[in-house]
């Protein structure tokens, strides 16, 4: 399957100017962004990001502030815009893209449907690694099934812990997961430390624009690719995850978990915010991903803008939604912590 049979049209067709906003709702109101994960990763930045430039595209112009609610890879804020946050637009979340399967993964702790939340958009989508430190002894992909890589856990519904969790149950690699830190922050200081080997997901524009030293310095190891394609401004002999599926549902399984990197940061309003509400926030936020000074701004803190529709979203909705029984168990199975 490509990415681009799943996410297949981007903001560059929508026209800017049928985008601003028109109601005066937002006037002397102000908006709060729940990230779900620890301050100064790429979800928080990204989320800052769009907190300074998001309101100019509301009527009214409201004040809009980041508040982080790390926790269970964003299930702690997940249920909190679902169950407590209020109705009415003032609150939106920058969730960890795991949310969109946690119920079909019947992920303990949710309360909340995925299908019921108010997709505004995606900031971005991106492609994952496995790295491991440069003097570990897993150095390639085939070194994954033979050496046991420690790899940092940030809760169990996030990236670093849920990815290597499904590579042990469907293609037999060796991690080990050390959970519980706080965010990628805290992972990659505790890699640069020795305290564990490697990452198990880490997003390849956060490589490149936040920790770019790793790179030039040969510090870390470029194992295996974490997507539907190879990237292009990688180095062409890190193979695809895809490469090492062993049957059709080996395939379906990664094809379904790794649907969900399409939607890297994605942006959503807790269930019932009225029609009307979500188009205006769709609108803004169609609006803020094509502004100029919002893409430089995200340029210099150290993430990419490049960003997809909420009818995108609701394409791999779709796809989640539609999943084979047989097949869900096996993504459950899998992503059952040990």
């Amino acid at each position: 399957m490509k990415a681009a049979f799943i996410i297949s049209a981007c903001l560059a067709a929508i026209a800017p100017t049928q985008c601003i906003a028109q109601s005066d709702f937002y006037a002397g109101k102000r908006i709060t962004i729940v990230v779900g994960s620890d301050v100064g990763g790429g979800y928080d930045t990204h989320a800052r990001v769009m907190s300074r430039h998001l309101g100019s595209y509301l009527a009214g112009k409201p004040n809009i502030i980041v508040q982080n609610m790390p926790g269970a890879g964003s299930i702690v804020a997940t249920n909190y815009l679902a169950n407590v946050a209020p109705k009415d637009g003032t609150y939106l979340g920058v969730i960890q893209r795991t949310m969109l399967t946690a119920k079909l993964a019947r992920l303990e702790g949710v309360q909340f449907d995925p299908m019921e939340l108010g997709w505004i958009g995606n900031l971005t989508t991106e492609t994952g690694m496995v790295v491991s430190w440069h003097n570990h002894r897993v150095k390639t992909a085939e070194d994954l099934f033979t050496y046991e890589l420690i790899v940092g856990g940030a809760g169990v519904a996030a990236d670093t812990e849920a990815t290597p969790r499904l590579l042990n149950a469907v293609i037999g690699t060796k991690f080990r997961i050390v959970s519980g830190y706080r965010g990628n922050a805290n992972i990659l200081l505790a890699l640069e430390n020795g305290e564990i080997g490697g990452l198990g997901d880490w997003a390849w524009p956060n490589i490149k624009t936040r920790r770019p030293d790793f790179l030039r310095d040969r510090k870390i190891n470029l194992i295996m690719q974490l997507g539907f394609d190879k990237l292009s401004d990688a180095p062409a002999d890190i193979p695809l995850v895809m490469d090492f599926a062993k049957t059709d549902d080996d395939r379906k399984v990664l094809q379904l978990y790794f649907a969900q990197k399409q939607v890297a940061r994605p942006v959503v309003a807790p269930p019932g915010v009225s029609a009307a509400r979500l188009k205006e926030l769709r609108s803004a936020f169609n609006a803020m991903v094509q502004d100029k000074d919002a893409i430089a701004d995200a340029v210099r803190s150290g993430v990419e803008i490049s960003a997809t529709s909420y009818e995108d979203v609701g394409r791999v909705m779709a796809l989640i939604a539609a999943t084979p029984p047989q097949i869900a168990d096996r993504l459950a199975e899998a992503l059952k912590p040990r």
